[in-house]
């Protein structure tokens, strides 16, 4: 029995869930060319994303890369701007992992404007915090407090220790 696009996608989210990364890494890679043979390209998209977070998740950062490629401007095409700064997020996840820093930094960037665009501030705020750990780890501290203060701006319902943080960092001003 051949399952349709749609089904194999709710079975990847099953067993991703369940934390079989590599089986929902194949399910949502047999849903986007299910989509995509039915010219279903935006959830075709969307199931490439999955498939790259899936692979991510396995420990399969270049195939993670490869997924999420060209899927940002899928969603730009359609004008879904947060779908857009999810793909570029997904792509720079997998740059990070692949230790091509300049690269992750670039595109988290670019995903936070995008989420500022949407009103999504807690998704900007996630990637820009991603954006300053990886500076951090570079070595550039002061650039990494700045991005971990935009972070903390961007935070709609920022928590104690959040509040507590950004009270610090603005002495490094």
């Amino acid at each position: 029995m051949t399952l349709e696009p749609a089904q194999l996608a709710e079975q990847g989210k099953q067993a991703f869930r369940n934390k079989q990364f590599d089986e929902a890494a194949e399910l949502f890679r047999q849903a986007a060319e299910g989509f995509s043979l039915g010219r279903a390209g935006l959830l075709a998209a969307e199931m490439k994303n999955n498939l790259s977070v899936a692979l991510l998740q396995a420990g399969k950062a270049q195939e993670s890369l490869d997924a999420a490629m060209g899927t940002d401007s899928i969603f730009a095409e359609a004008k879904d701007i947060k779908s857009q700064g999810m793909a570029l997020g997904n792509q720079a996840a997998a740059l990070e992992a692949l230790n091509r820093f300049d690269e992750a930094i670039a595109a988290y960037e670019r995903s936070a404007e995008l989420f500022a665009e949407a009103g999504e501030g807690d998704l900007r705020s996630m990637v820009m915090k991603s954006a300053a750990a990886i500076k951090l780890k570079t070595g550039k501290v002061t650039e990494s407090a700045f991005k971990m203060m935009g972070s903390l701006d961007a935070k709609e319902n920022p928590g104690f220790f959040e509040r507590i943080l950004k009270f610090f960092l603005r002495f490094i001003k």
